[in-house]
């Protein structure tokens, strides 16, 4: 796709998601994400040409006219929108999917001094709340949503609702999911709906009901069995 066709889809995105976008001139002038994406776009170009340096410092000057920074060398798909902008950061090995929607204090990050793939995955149609941190190498799926100020840490599954310190699942597919109930030891990559779960915690019931009555009967068979035996002496 051409840079001006970029432009204008850009555009086109921003008034699809900011209720407050005026005339596309206005935008065109006035929304540092934008600024911000169309300078990563040249940015990205001079890091794959081994121009890294350039690169790096035009991402410096993207910051201070922006209050964006994004690492030259992130992965931006399209029609990114970074709705007020400010303190937005994006780590080197950060990958962003398509139609994806970040609101200010966002920090796609590492956790650590750790080398290779450190920066996380997202899907496509992924909105981040304000203040929100995704860190580390993980996954987040497509069509999820991360509320303001959330920490993540783990992979999310697609389709799902985040929030908290640290991260937790709280909707998928529109559903509420129950708390984890079964062993918090181990991580989930894929959390039940609540019918689901509800329907996995009264089989686990009955399961438990049914080998404590045949273990009862046992005991009843045993004690009659002594019960004879004494009446005979």
């Amino acid at each position: 796709m051409g840079a001006i066709a970029t432009v204008r889809e850009d555009i086109a995105t921003v008034r699809a998601h900011d209720p407050a976008a005026q005339s596309k001139l206005v935008i065109f002038l006035s929304y540092p994400g934008l600024h911000a994406k169309w300078m990563h776009s040249l940015g990205h170009w001079l890091w794959k040409h081994d121009l890294r340096a350039v690169a790096r410092v035009l991402s410096q000057i993207t910051r201070f006219v922006t209050g964006v920074e994004i690492h030259p060398a992130a992965q931006i798909g399209k029609r990114l929108f970074i709705d007020h902008a400010m303190g937005v950061v994006i780590g080197e090995t950060a990958v962003v999917g398509d139609d994806c929607v970040l609101y200010q204090g966002v920090t796609l990050g590492g956790t650590g001094n750790e080398s290779g793939k450190r920066h996380p995955t997202l899907g496509n149609g992924v909105h981040v709340g304000s203040g929100a941190k995704v860190l580390g190498n993980i996954t987040i799926g497509d069509n999820v949503r991360i509320g303001g100020n959330s920490v993540v840490v783990k992979d999310v599954p697609s389709d799902c609702t985040v929030v908290g310190i640290p991260g937790r699942i709280i909707k998928r597919n529109g559903c509420r999911v129950l708390n984890e109930a079964f062993d918090a030891r181990k991580h989930r990559e894929n959390m039940p709906d609540p019918v689901e779960e509800a329907s996995r915690m009264n089989r686990e019931c009955i399961e438990h009901n049914a080998a404590r009555i045949v273990e009862l009967e046992r005991q009843v068979a045993e004690l009659n069995q002594l019960v004879e035996a004494l009446s005979k002496r």
